[in-house]
């Protein structure tokens, strides 16, 4: 028997539970024995099942929740190959059928049939997972297996700033400075955006985290009435090239798109409960863009990889604490109130 965090009736809460360890690995997957699982935003949005955006998981539950993960190779199944025993590997949780018109276009990011771990199967909030071996990426024995579970968010952040083509010298608004929006400035100042700003609201922690991490600048929205005359005072004046939304609230989606120069891309990258309203006039005359970034490619995740493999420090700031799987619940309480960035879980810490 493990202990496994689950997610087991559509409301609000999660429960740790004892569960039993998953057997052999089916062909083409492997079993990992996971080293660390970091808190998404979306987990928390699991946690507090609000509105009626994780509806899919209804038919499924109960589900052990955690896909930012990375572990070590337990057992290996039948038709496995360039992975062995004791291997250090994160996982990109979500995989493609191979099989719809989508994958077999080259899009298998779009695939119809989806599954994701720790959502729509079994995830990583235990001592073991099984996972699809061609879903695990490779690592040196040596990588820190915290800063290697940050590579999911990572990744997403470098995908939304791709999505967004942030460039060198852009002015770049991340509006939320959550695991996602930190993600996003990391990548823009990767990328080499001159002024990476990121907005938040009574958010003082996480904000200040951001600065280390890649933020030139922050804006509390808490100790200001107006978003474009304080990035205004910033940038002398200059609207901004590239806003990417990670707030999750509606509203900063007309926020951002008063903020951004005539031509420019706002992705929203936030996922939301209710609907968002937006002034299509405003935007088409301002030949305004919005565009969607959700999940990675694999070649985000390979980058974002070199990166920490290269300059770890330049991300650690973003996990707040490590702490064993007996603490889940804690851990939630604290990334729901805000007061945290990065919590990871580390299951070895409870035996």
């Amino acid at each position: 028997m493990m202990l496994a965090l689950r997610k087991t009736a559509p409301m609000p809460g999660l429960a740790l539970e004892q569960v039993k360890e998953p057997g052999s690995p089916a062909p083409g997957e492997v079993l990992i024995e996971v080293a660390a699982t970091g808190i998404c935003g979306s987990d928390v949005h699991v946690f507090k099942w609000a509105g009626s955006s994780y509806d899919f998981m209804r038919p499924l539950l109960p589900v052990t929740i955690g896909h930012e993960f990375s572990g070590r190779i337990a057992a290996i199944g039948a038709d496995v190959s360039g992975l062995a025993m004791g291997d250090l590997v994160i996982v990109m949780p979500t995989s493609s059928c191979m099989r719809c018109s989508q994958c077999a276009s080259g899009r298998s990011l779009l695939c119809t049939s989806r599954k994701t771990i720790g959502l729509t199967r079994d995830g990583a909030f235990a001592r073991f997972v099984h996972a699809p071996a061609l879903s695990c990426i490779l690592l040196p024995p040596a990588t820190d297996p915290a800063i290697a579970a940050l590579a999911e968010p990572l990744s997403v952040g470098d995908n939304a700033a791709s999505i967004g083509e942030v460039r060198f010298g852009d002015i770049v608004v991340v509006l939320g400075p959550g695991s996602i929006g930190q993600a996003v400035a990391r990548a823009a100042a990767w990328r080499g955006a001159e002024k990476v700003v990121v907005v938040g609201m009574n958010d003082h922690a996480r904000l200040q985290t951001a600065l280390q991490i890649g933020a030139s600048d922050v804006i509390d929205m808490a100790d200001c009435s107006d978003l474009k005359q304080a990035l205004f005072d910033i940038t002398g004046g200059r609207p901004a090239d590239v806003v990417i939304e990670a707030t999750g609230h509606p509203s900063s989606v007309n926020d951002g798109l008063s903020i951004l120069r005539k031509g420019g891309i706002l992705v929203s990258a936030g996922i939301h409960s209710v609907q968002a309203a937006i002034d299509l006039t405003s935007l088409v005359r301002n030949r305004q863009q919005i565009r969607g970034a959700h999940g990675a490619p694999r070649s985000s995740w390979e980058t974002v990889i070199q990166k920490l493999i290269r300059e770890p420090d330049s991300v650690r700031p973003m996990i707040s604490m490590e702490m064993g799987l007996n603490d889940a619940l804690a851990a939630f309480g604290m990334c729901d109130a805000r007061e945290v960035s990065k919590v990871i879980l580390r299951p070895g810490l409870d035996r």
